[in-house]
């Protein structure tokens, strides 16, 4: 009992609550999928088939459809962050840079052709989800991607 009293006391709570909750963790993997998605659009676009929707403008119509909940993920976050203490929203947006600039360099790493064609339908398939299976997807992307911290247990 003694043991478990100094470590209460030498690890405050406030030492592990740096893991995630699922929710935190649904929240992070949507805004990863959303940056990516976002450097899929930009980059692929003039790949876009004839007849078919621009893929810029398929990301943008993304975000225009899901903006609360991409919204809500991003107050889930920022409330995260608060918790953590400094700058909430300035975290939040390093956060979405970063994975932007992750995609990107997948992107500087390949022919953006093959870039292209490997990650191209990921637009498709998230412009035909409704906002519960884009909320069910970034839920499983939680449980298979890394995250930037471990989920609560």
């Amino acid at each position: 009992m003694r043991v478990l009293l100094m470590i209460l006391f030498l690890f405050p709570a406030s030492a592990f609550a740096s893991c995630y909750s699922a929710a935190e963790a649904e929240a992070e993997q949507a805004i990863r999928i959303h940056s990516e998605l976002m450097v899929i659009g930009l980059n692929c676009q003039h790949m876009t088939p004839a007849g078919r929707k621009n893929f810029y403008l398929a990301y943008r119509d993304i975000t225009n459809r899901h903006a609360g909940l991409f919204s809500d993920y991003e107050e889930t976050l920022i409330n995260y962050y608060k918790r953590q203490g400094g700058n909430a929203e300035r975290k939040v947006h390093d956060l979405r840079t970063s994975f932007a600039n992750q995609a990107s360099t997948s992107v500087a790493q390949q022919r953006p052709d093959v870039f292209c064609s490997r990650n191209v339908r990921r637009i498709s398939q998230v412009d035909a989800m409704s906002r519960g299976e884009l909320q069910q997807w970034a839920a499983q992307s939680s449980q298979t991607q890394g995250l930037t911290r471990s989920i609560c247990r």
